[in-house]
């Protein structure tokens, strides 16, 4: 029979054999399956500056990990080679959440402060995040999520109590522009709202030509994140041809310089990316 997913808004009603738009849930027998749970397709020790985080532990490393499966559909994803694949199409190895965190605990004699969950859209197998945020708690280690934050309350609730830093995708202000992107501005707009009363939260927008990339586009969103708190960080980024979005070149580099500065009217922490 049918089952309906919660995780995120799109509320998919789901066949036996069926996975969700995320590719990483599945009706298995009646029962909703977290099909990515444990299944790594990249591992990295990276600065934290790349996820970015530009005011949470600069200078430091962090171990980056990701799986499959995305709940949006990015036309310019740079990772869309696992982000767009399902449980029968990504090739992975199985990290147990004890491995990864004592991988963690080994990598800090070179600099490692935590886990970042990340490369896709790790929310799509919050177990994951969860269980193994608690064990790198225990290890006295740092939890960094990197999301576009189009999820439910209890998904939030869920991993909030073990994460100590965010960033998340911002992708636009417009209703519009979510929905050619398969999300919802008011989804992630709460999840912003409440993941910055609980962890450092910074946030990204991607600056895509002819989409998103008016001054009053980014004076209105950078209106909106002061309301919620004027320290939160913006990063104002470069978009790259990719996927399949290369009929247009990459943002002018005078473009994002220009659209930062007008949201520095509005925030005290506006940085620069892929410029």
């Amino acid at each position: 029979m049918k089952e309906t997913c919660v995780v995120c808004m799109h509320r998919c009603r789901l066949e036996p054999g069926q996975f969700g738009r995320c590719g990483a849930r599945k009706n298995v027998n009646g029962m909703l399956v977290c099909e990515n749970y444990g299944r790594v397709t990249a591992l990295a020790l990276d600065p934290i500056e790349k996820k970015p985080l530009s005011m949470y532990y600069p200078g430091s490393l962090i171990l980056s990990v990701g799986s499959f499966g995305c709940n949006l559909a990015c036309p310019f994803c740079q990772n869309y080679d696992i982000s767009m694949k399902n449980a029968d199409q990504a090739e992975t190895v199985f990290l147990s959440p004890e491995k990864l965190a004592a991988k963690a605990s080994e990598l800090r004699k070179r600099g490692n402060i935590g886990v970042a969950y990340t490369y896709n859209e790790p929310l799509t197998g919050y177990e994951y995040v969860r269980d193994t945020a608690k064990i790198v708690r225990q290890y006295g280690m740092k939890n960094v999520l990197v999301t576009n934050g189009e999820f439910s309350e209890a998904v939030q609730d869920a991993v909030l109590p073990y994460t100590d830093a965010m960033n998340i995708d911002l992708k636009g202000i417009r209703e519009e522009y979510y929905k050619k992107l398969g999300g919802d501005l008011g989804t992630v707009q709460k999840f912003i709202k409440k993941a910055a009363d609980h962890c450092h939260v910074e946030l990204t927008v991607l600056i895509v030509p002819g989409e998103n990339d008016s001054r009053e586009e980014i004076k209105e969103m950078a209106a909106w994140i002061a309301s919620v708190n004027p320290e939160i960080p913006l990063h104002v980024s470069r978009f790259y041809p990719r996927w399949k979005m290369t009929d247009r070149n990459a943002t002018e580099i005078g473009q994002v310089y220009t659209l930062a500065e007008t949201a520095r009217a509005y925030l005290k922490h506006v940085f620069t990316g892929n410029c």
